[in-house]
């Protein structure tokens, strides 16, 4: 019987190796979900999914202002979909709990992380034919959806909730303090890998201060075979390897993230450290 951790990995290095925009990002959440819960009924959980698209779909075809283009519109659309008929909702009662960011878990619960929920969130948009965005906003993730007449933000942790210039600068000022102020670049688009890869940086984070210092570095490993470009990934697996004492990978890491990023003050510490466990090789 196949191994589906082994079966999961397999389609993240398949998801990999292809164009952003071909990416299914609901289906390789559920992949990464299947490693991190071998155990849970993943199955289930992508007919739930198909349920909710198939209700997103149905739901913006009999809403003629969203239909048209009225970006207020389908938020209102998705949040009944999605919160109301189906029930989910952010965590707040268990925010920290590592099932807020496994969607097979989330998709169960009903409950999870912003992110989780904004996976949910951007694919019952893609089944409606509504272009929808992650927005990178600093210590809390939100949604664009996108129409004719303009673009709707949305926390969907609270529950879908629209989001105008005063809730952005109270929000900034909740994360960040008093002092702080709106400013150009907060509003930044997420690409679909940049979501997946947030998602499981939830995960890589509480098992490094669970001091799971292999799962942790198994959870990097997983994410770069979604993203193998990324430098920054490459520099992170390699110093955990080198904190497990696994010299040889730990360079295989560190010198592959100064192929991608060769130049700048982190390859400058890098190679300091490449150097050092060279030495410890000889």
């Amino acid at each position: 019987m196949p191994n589906p951790q082994d079966e999961a990995r397999a389609a993240l290095l398949a998801a990999g190796q292809l164009p952003d925009a071909e990416i299914d990002l609901a289906a390789v959440a559920l992949q990464l979900a299947r490693i991190d819960a071998p155990e849970a009924d993943w199955q289930a959980a992508s007919a739930t999914l198909s349920e909710l698209a198939q209700a997103a779909v149905a739901a913006a075809a009999a809403d003629q202002e969203a239909d048209a283009g009225d970006a207020e519109r389908r938020r209102l659309v998705l949040a009944e979909v999605i919160g109301t008929r189906f029930g989910f909702r952010g965590d707040t009662e268990d925010y920290e709990n590592p099932a807020n960011a496994n969607l097979i878990r989330v998709v169960e619960r009903r409950r999870g992380l912003p992110v989780a929920l904004g996976i949910i969130w951007l694919h019952a948009a893609e089944a409606a034919g509504w272009a929808a965005y992650g927005v990178d906003f600093p210590g809390h993730f939100l949604l664009a959806v996108e129409g004719g007449r303009g673009q709707a933000l949305i926390d969907v942790f609270a529950g879908g909730t629209g989001l105008q210039a005063p809730d952005l600068r109270a929000l900034i000022k909740r994360i960040e303090g008093e002092r702080a102020e709106l400013r150009p670049g907060l509003v930044r688009l997420m690409d679909k890998r940049a979501v997946l890869l947030r998602l499981q940086n939830n995960i890589k984070l509480r098992r490094l201060r669970a001091q799971d210092l292999a799962g942790a570095l198994a959870c990097a490993e997983d994410m770069l075979r979604l993203a193998p470009d990324q430098a920054l990934l490459w520099r992170e697996a390699g110093l955990m390897n080198q904190r497990l004492d696994r010299i040889g990978a730990a360079l295989s890491c560190l010198e592959r993230s100064l192929e991608l990023e060769p130049e700048g003050p982190a390859a400058s510490r890098t190679r300091m450290v490449v150097e050092e466990l060279r030495h410890r090789l000889n």
